[in-house]
């Protein structure tokens, strides 16, 4: 009998893998992908990019892919990844929101792109190191459920996946928690078995969002005014794309007092800051809805609402107020709740679906 073919997309991280070892245990068919999404740096900027697209990382998963005997390919996806991701990145900031790219990056590159090619090649799934697991329900949804470790879970970054791309979608690596999976890379003596887990976006590997912005645009991004929720001007900050929701740190502006964050306008070029109790609020709407464990959203449902990939989630409401935008209120104010961002509901440890904060 023909083994069934997958497509494991390979960073040359610890995750995928081992993700890629336990599906050739479980008897599939494995082929080992990296997705090739840096743009056109030289070598050196390659190589510094260390995360899970460098030029260190082809290699990692190269002698990863020869120790476990599988296919491996480099695929290039430069092209969507700078339409979806590094565009969208900049074009969200200049809104003034703070975008997810990991999110946007999973959706449209690493699933439609990926998934899009592999079946092109045969293969019926496409596989992750993500700590995150596909269930499909009683109701014939497909859902993600939370991975086994609360602490490394990945569900809140996929909640936006299609029920076709979970359909054909393989998590090995759910079932585990991390320091199983470092012992199983030792035990097939994966060199990778220690390496570092990448935290920074991939694309800006010093983290200076604001840097990257404005050279990758062809105008000047202009100074403006701090006001307070007042509207008083109290300073000038230098450019929108600098700042986000919640923040307190590199204001560069001293008022004898910590001061935060709170509206970012880009209309009039503000940054509006005031006091720490400010910077909650109890409400949100959100849009570019996907759901998952439900077909639709009809009346109101209870959940717990997860507003950025570090927040616990807390408990609310959710009700959709037209076709594509819901409202959500929370029993308590939320820390900094930041358009842009995704907003991602649970029902225990299901993913009921998730939009983008407006």
């Amino acid at each position: 009998m023909e083994k069934t073919k997958v497509v494991v997309g390979m960073s040359g991280g610890v995750d995928s893998s081992v993700a890629a070892y336990l599906l050739k245990e479980q008897g599939y068919d494995v082929i080992g992908v990296t997705m090739q999404i840096w743009q056109d740096e030289d070598t050196d900027v390659q190589e510094e990019k260390a995360g899970c697209c460098g030029l260190s990382a082809v290699d990692d998963a190269r002698r990863v892919a020869n120790a476990l005997e599988i296919p491996y390919y480099v695929m290039n996806f430069k092209d969507e990844f700078k339409e979806k991701v590094i565009d969208y990145f900049i074009d969200e900031y200049q809104e003034g929101r703070t975008p997810n790219p990991c999110i946007a990056c999973n959706r449209y590159v690493k699933w439609e792109s990926l998934l899009f090619r592999s079946l092109q090649i045969g293969a019926e799934y496409i596989a992750t190191g993500h700590y995150a697991q596909v269930v499909q329900l009683e109701n014939g949804r497909y859902t993600m459920k939370k991975s086994v470790t609360s602490q490394k879970d990945q569900t809140y970054a996929l909640y936006n996946l299609t029920q076709e791309q979970l359909s054909r979608t393989l998590m090995p690596v759910g079932k585990y928690t991390k320091d199983q999976i470092r012992e199983m890379a030792q035990k097939i003596n994966l060199r990778i078995a220690n390496k570092p887990d990448s935290q920074e976006i991939c694309f800006i590997p010093d983290n200076d969002y604001g840097r990257f912005i404005q050279e990758n645009l062809e105008k000047t991004i202009e100074p403006g005014n701090f006001v307070d929720t007042e509207g008083n001007i109290v300073g000038k900050h230098k450019g929108i794309i600098h700042y986000t929701i919640g923040q307190r740190k590199g204001l560069g502006i001293a008022l004898g007092k910590p001061v935060f964050v709170v509206e970012i306008r880009p209309e009039t070029n503000e940054v509006v800051i005031g006091e720490h109790n400010e910077v909650f609020t109890q409400e949100l709407k959100a849009n570019n809805l996907n759901f998952m464990s439900i077909e639709d959203l009809e009346g109101e449902k209870r959940v717990i609402g997860k507003i950025r990939y570090s927040h616990q989630g807390a408990p609310c409401i959710i009700k959709k107020i037209d076709e594509d935008t819901l409202l959500c209120k929370f029993d308590e104010p939320q820390r900094a709740i930041t358009p842009g961002q995704a907003v991602v509901f649970y029902e225990e440890d299901y993913i009921v679906g998730g939009g983008t904060i407006i």
